[in-house]
């Protein structure tokens, strides 16, 4: 999928497109009073103006923007009994809910690059942090299984297109700090994502006990995240024409050439990599606080529990990235990782509540296999176009591969009566991860890969 070309390039490190880089230099700035554009280095006083405000703005928005990006899927967890009970739904329909995210990840991001061509990443992602808000808001109060999903689609769907074009306007606009404001955004998606999973049901508990006013408490985010993009949307040459523009037609070189990625050995062994990374971190996201209250840990301390997985992310996020580019194989990073998953499931099957807050550190360090994940996808291409081709199969595979986890818990523990089984199923789960990720971990790239097929 496209989408995900210029997401992973600016992660990628050393190997990230300098093309990309030097196409953002030469961005057009919309003067403040006419909407006329003039370079970057113009001296019109309102183009000096907005070249002032504007990027505080748009860091702003982009803030914003990600912390709004998991709520709507963590809130949900720390609630799903609640939810489950209020809408008669069985363990089966429960886990179709928490397999909805990947699923819309794959189905509406691969729509954002089209959405993004026609109207700007700038309005696309206006209309994400929109729809995050109206789907927050309608879907706690539809009364049936069938319009809960529907909306919690509306909202995924914001998610899904924000989240791969937000990294874009990223690079575009803040070409010489990639790396600072990369680690702001995904800061402010972790801490979004710890924060509705630790305070949602002390909010709910606040709001006189209601499952539906906890859920749609979220929407206020969304709403102040809507502010900062209107005024931004409005400099539509600013933010959204920050790359050379092509000919209507034309197709994008990053996409249309490069290594034949379907025949590497090593992007499959990454894109496998990836999609059971993305089972666990949902299945996680869904389950886990239910698990942990169906073993006698109170809601509110489920919730917590939850926000600690999340929040694990936020310092090894900028460590694991860094580590992996100084190695030439990222099999050792790939166990540990693997390894601290395993021991997080013994112990979720062993003691769930006795030692619930060891499993939760274990497992939010296992969950760092995301950001890993992502460097190696520039670390396994050499050239630009090789990243692109590469992200796009990694994750879109990936992706699609994730969608069942979710679905076969809530089976499992349905047929089962407990959390026995579906834990050893995600313990076992585990296994092909760590094989798959060495695999992908070894240093070779998928341009080498292409060319000794070519001269065999």
């Amino acid at each position: 999928m496209v989408q995900h070309d210029e997401t992973q390039t600016e992660t990628a490190g050393p190997q990230a497109s300098a093309d990309a880089d030097a196409a953002v230099t030469s961005a057009a700035v919309t003067s403040a009073r006419d909407g006329k554009t003039t370079a970057p280095g113009g001296g019109s006083p309102a183009a000096a103006t907005a070249r002032t405000w504007l990027p505080r703005l748009m860091a702003a928005g982009i803030v914003l923007a990600a912390l709004n990006l998991r709520p709507g899927i963590t809130s949900l967890g720390s609630l799903l009994e609640e939810v489950r009970d209020g809408l008669g739904m069985n363990g089966t329909l429960a886990g179709l809910l928490t397999s909805v995210p990947p699923l819309c990840f794959a189905i509406f991001g691969y729509m954002a690059p089209r959405l993004s061509r026609r109207f700007g990443p700038g309005a696309v992602v206006c209309a994400g942090m929109a729809a995050i808000t109206a789907g927050l808001v309608i879907r706690p109060f539809t009364g049936t299984t069938v319009g809960f999903l529907a909306a919690t689609a509306l909202a995924l769907a914001g998610i899904a297109m924000s989240n791969v074009l937000m990294p874009v306007i990223v690079k575009r606009w803040f070409p010489d700090r990639v790396g600072s404001m990369t680690g702001l955004y995904s800061m402010a998606l972790a801490i979004g994502t710890s924060l509705a999973a630790a305070i949602t049901v002390p909010m709910t508990d606040a709001l006189g006990g209601s499952w539906q006013g906890g859920l749609a408490i979220w929407a206020v985010l969304g709403a102040a995240a809507v502010l900062p993009w209107i005024p931004l949307v409005k400099h539509h040459g600013t933010v959204d024409d920050g790359a050379p523009a092509r000919r209507p037609g034309a197709r994008n070189p990053a996409t249309t050439s490069g290594p034949a990625v379907t025949r590497s050995r090593t992007a499959w062994a990454l894109a496998v990599f990836f999609g059971l990374q993305a089972t666990a971190a949902y299945i996680t996201m869904g389950w886990m606080p239910q698990i942990f209250r169906d073993a006698g840990v109170p809601a509110g301390t489920a919730g917590v529990l939850l926000a600690v997985i999340m929040a694990m992310g936020i310092p090894l996020a900028f460590v694991i990235p860094r580590v992996a580019t100084r190695m030439t194989h990222q099999g050792p990073i790939v166990a540990v990782l693997g390894a601290c998953g395993l021991g997080g499931y013994a112990g979720l099957y062993l003691a769930p509540a006795g030692g619930a807050w060891a499993w939760a550190v274990l497992l939010g360090i296992s969950n760092c296999a995301f950001p890993l994940a992502l460097t190696m996808v520039g670390l396994r291409a050499r050239t630009g176009a090789g990243v692109a081709k590469l992200s796009a199969f990694a994750q879109s595979t990936g992706y699609l591969i994730s969608i069942p986890g979710p679905l076969l818990v809530g089976v499992l523990n349905q047929h089962s009566g407990g959390w026995g089984l579906p834990i050893a199923f995600m313990a076992c789960l585990m296994v092909p991860q760590i094989v798959m990720g060495v695999l992908a971990g070894r240093n070779r790239t998928i341009e080498d890969e292409h060319a000794a097929a070519t001269a065999a």
